[in-house]
């Protein structure tokens, strides 16, 4: 027989590290490292800078990766240093101290789900801003101790780097996490060995491993499908964030939803609140209607009640394409178990995500959200509107300036995101203790006594760190992608730290508008070449892979950087990620903004440069909208002057330029004899004063604690007492009602000659009568009027709703009246509608049932 010369199969690779032993007295640097806690204090960070600072730099801030390359030498030699010794004792008291304060008990428990969280740049669990705000939103849960747990994913290649193409074009580049190297711990069972989570998808099983990341005194659970017992289409659900297509994120907010509450279920953890970040999470009732249809024996009604009243959904998405909608038959295949388990048909459950109940629309998650959650919000006042007409179709019998639905305006963790040199800035100024009650401006005020001088020192101490960060940062890609290397050197070179600089960073969507600076590049030429008042533009964002439009964008934003007029005037970064937004936001000197409105649901890259002494100039959109103080930056109306975008951008470019011309730039170099802006300090003190203490995550938790998570507790446990018997009452009525609704009868009313008569003058006063006949409804009805008319100047609908008075009842008869007087004139259209009256639901859409009268 013939043999072959060669004859190999593929290797068989396994991980296998090798470690440096840890010293005794240094193991408690590898418990700060595996704690979130280091990242948002600054003596834990620059305790880890101080143990080796190139080292740290090149790691990108890893402290558990720094711990493992070190040399053992190295690891001895720490021990013997007394200083460094010192400092690491005083770090680890003041985590132990953080860490044993027991929990707060006047605030309710709360689970909180999100397809991403923004904790580090090292731990690539995140895309943009919603997941930073969710990682913000936990520091400050752990800053205030509240009893929150977050369940999320720990994705295997994250979201992706970016990098830039000889010709500017975006490459997406998917690098693979390294789990050892992180700040995570997995979950064991107990035997010791990994946890593994079963969960039951249609017909089939994905089995997940569980790790924790400890946020400070927050547990962030993360599931990972990247394990063997898995095929090689499950394994793949935790490969990238907003990775794959429309199936793959169907099978990720299954595993989110119904994953993330059996887990909660296998580690015994039960909470007041549950919170979905995002209409990706809706699924999460889903298992929760089960689990109480088979533990507590509840039929699908009871259990809803149950369940709503205990769910938030907030809303981050101001425009109807960018919620997640799946078509029926893919929504089948993963969830037509679930019907037979809730007792009810394959049609009422698709129902519960459409608004339009029996057509053949696409499952909503959001839609789902709102039918299964008590209460829903937006993420700005603006946002909060806009939310309300977006889901005005889902309670049709209503006006969206009616909803239920409510706004919680984002906020930014400051100790994050605020430099350490503005933090011990505003401690000397404040005190210490001021993190404890941060969104107080009565605080925060005590910056005008601040010395100018100071203030200035420590803004361009910032500046020259940012010019400093890029030309050693990005050099060697410039080199790379630029083709010239002489263009790299010129660009090096004309980075002016003493320019004013203006950073724009985020998501490249079309709605941020980020070519608007571009309108007119001779006008823009003339502002960035001035030699007498020097501007700069610093840009960074990354573009969804998929999105086109955002890419030719970016692509357009480098080519122009190219030009000889522009060449180290405007310049882009790439790989915007955690790291470089906080440089960029502490960094320059104006923040710019400029999103088609309303797009912007709020914005929080504004907020952060708020706490770096940065002004913002931005479209009065989202946040902007809420903060905007006149003397503490500058903003372009919120109104539109042309319905044709093309125009508004025109007319938006040039108010930009003459803005720039005219205020920001005279302003910023009107210098005293000692070569700063009197009237620029002055600005920043108002922005710091007037703005800044209002947009924290303190402020923002205070307010979802206030305005949702306090009523939702309370009404729960109510609803659920005495086996759940509050719940039951009002199912039975609401079952009730809907099986003898259309029976409702009107006996007579005299509206017709009178509130509806076309002949009434201001000054008349006007009565009407309206006698019902409920037949077999128990419980009360209500009555009113709605009268709606346009607003000539903003195109609203202005509705005013006037109850009518129930005078008396007689068995099933109810007898209404109203009087009312004329006081304005005009053109108004009148209504009478009826709805169920009960003071035991939260809010008329929890049973949104309406009944138009035809007098």
């Amino acid at each position: 027989m013939k043999f072959k010369a060669s004859y190999a199969n593929e290797p068989f690779w396994k991980e296998s590290n090798v470690h440096s032993k840890m010293p005794q007295e240094l193991k408690v640097l590898d418990e700060i490292a595996h704690n979130i806690w280091w990242n948002w204090n600054y003596e834990a960070t620059e305790l880890f800078k101080s143990i080796d600072k190139d080292l740290w730099n090149k790691l990108e801030g890893n402290p558990v990766l720094l711990l493992q390359r070190l040399s053992y030498r190295r690891l001895e030699s720490i021990t013997r240093d007394e200083l460094l010794m010192k400092m690491i004792n005083n770090v680890y008291a003041k985590f132990k101290t953080y860490m044993q304060e027991p929990k707060r008990t006047d605030i309710p428990s709360v689970a909180y789900f999100s397809m991403e969280y923004g904790l580090s740049n090292i731990l690539k669990i995140y895309s943009g801003g919603l997941g930073i705000l969710a990682g913000d939103y936990i520091k400050e849960a752990s800053d205030i101790n509240v009893d929150l747990t977050a369940v999320g994913f720990l994705y295997r290649y994250g979201y992706f780097s970016q990098s830039l193409s000889m010709d500017g074009q975006q490459i997406a580049n998917y690098e693979p996490q390294y789990f050892d190297q992180l700040p995570i711990e997995q979950i064991l069972d107990e035997t010791g060995k990994p946890m593994i989570l079963e969960v039951p998808y249609n017909n089939f099983l994905v089995y997940s491993h569980v790790w924790k990341v400890n946020v400070g005194r927050i547990r962030l659970y993360l599931l990972d499908t990247d394990i063997d017992l898995n095929s090689e289409w499950d394994r793949s659900i935790t490969y990238q964030l907003y990775g794959g297509d429309n199936e793959n994120r169907l099978k990720q907010e299954y595993l989110l939803g119904i994953g993330g509450i059996l887990l909660l279920n296998k580690l015994g953890i039960k909470k007041d609140v549950y919170h979905c970040n995002e209409g990706h999470a809706a699924l999460i009732n889903v298992q929760r209607l089960v689990d109480y249809i088979q533990n507590d024996k509840l039929n699908f009604n009871e259990a809803l009640e149950i369940v709503k009243s205990s769910a938030l959904y907030t809303c981050h998405t101001p425009v109807p394409a960018g919620h997640d909608y799946f078509e029926e038959q893919v929504f089948c295949k993963y969830m037509s178990h679930f019907p037979e388990q809730l007792g009810i048909s394959w049609q009422d459950f698709m129902d519960m995500g459409r608004a339009e109940p029996g057509s053949s629309e696409k499952f909503s998650m959001s839609v789902f959200a709102l039918n299964t959650c008590q209460e829903a919000n937006g993420v700005s006042f603006l946002h909060g509107e806009v939310s309300k007409k977006m889901f005005n179709p889902v309670w049709k019998g209503y006006f969206a300036s009616e909803l239920h639905v409510g706004y919680v305006t984002n906020g930014v963790h400051m100790p994050t995101w605020a430099a350490s040199e503005w933090r011990k800035f505003y401690e000397k100024c404040f005190d210490k203790n001021f993190y404890n009650d941060q969104s107080n401006p009565a605080i925060w005020e005590k910056i005008y006594q601040a010395n100018d001088e100071e203030i200035w020192n420590v803004r361009t101490t910032l500046k020259n760190r940012l010019v400093k960060h890029i030309r050693e940062s990005f050099k060697d890609n410039w080199l790379k992608n630029q083709g010239d290397p002489s263009k790299v050197v010129s660009i090096l070179e004309k980075i002016n730290p003493n320019a004013l600089l203006i950073g724009f960073g985020r998501r490249f969507a079309t709605y941020k508008r980020a070519h608007l600076l571009f309108t007119d590049l001779e006008r823009l030429a003339k502002i960035v070449n001035n030699p007498d008042y020097p501007v700069q533009f610093i840009f960074t964002g990354k573009a969804h892979p998929a999105d086109g439009g955002g890419q030719g964008l970016i692509k357009q934003i480098v080519e122009i950087s190219r030009r000889p007029e522009f060449l180290g005037k405007i310049i882009f970064l790439e790989n915007y990620d955690m790291r470089l937004a906080k440089r960029l936001v502490s960094g320059v000197d104006i923040w710019l903004n400029t999103p088609t409105r309303p797009l912007e649901a709020s914005g929080t890259s504004g907020e952060k440069a708020e706490m770096n002494g940065v002004l913002n100039f931005s479209v009065l959109d989202g946040w902007w909208y809420e903060a905007y103080r006149e003397g503490a930056g500058w903003s372009l109306t919120e109104k539109r002057t042309y319905d044709s975008q093309q125009f508004q951008d025109q007319l938006d470019a040039v108010t930009i330029y003459t803005m720039l011309e005219n205020e920001i730039i005279p302003l910023y170099y009107s210098k005293n004899d000692k070569d700063y802006s009197s009237e620029w300090i002055q600005y920043i003190k108002n922005s710091i004063a007037q703005i800044a203490p209002h947009y924290t995550t303190k402020r923002m938790f205070d307010d979802y604690i206030n305005r949702f998570y306090n009523k939702l507790a309370a009404r729960s446990k109510e609803l659920a007492a005495n086996n759940f018997s509050k719940a039951k009452e009002l199912v039975a009525w609401k079952e009730n009602v809907a099986s003898h609704w259309d029976e409702i009868e009107v006996v007579s009313s005299n509206a017709k000659d009178t509130i509806f008569n076309s002949g009434i003058e201001i000054g008349d006063e006007l009565r009407a009568s309206l006698v019902l006949d409920k037949h077999g409804i128990e419980g009360d009805l209500g009555a009113e009027f709605v009268r709606m008319h346009v607003d000539a100047e903003t195109n609203r609908e202005i509705i005013k709703v006037y109850p009518m008075h129930l005078d008396k009842t007689e068995g099933n008869i109810l007898y209404f009246s109203i009087a009312l007087k004329a006081s304005e004139a005009g053109s108004f259209k009148v209504g009478l509608r009826i709805y169920p009256d009960n003071k035991d639901i939260p809010h008329r859409m929890d049973f949104a049932y309406v009944k138009w009268i035809n007098i």
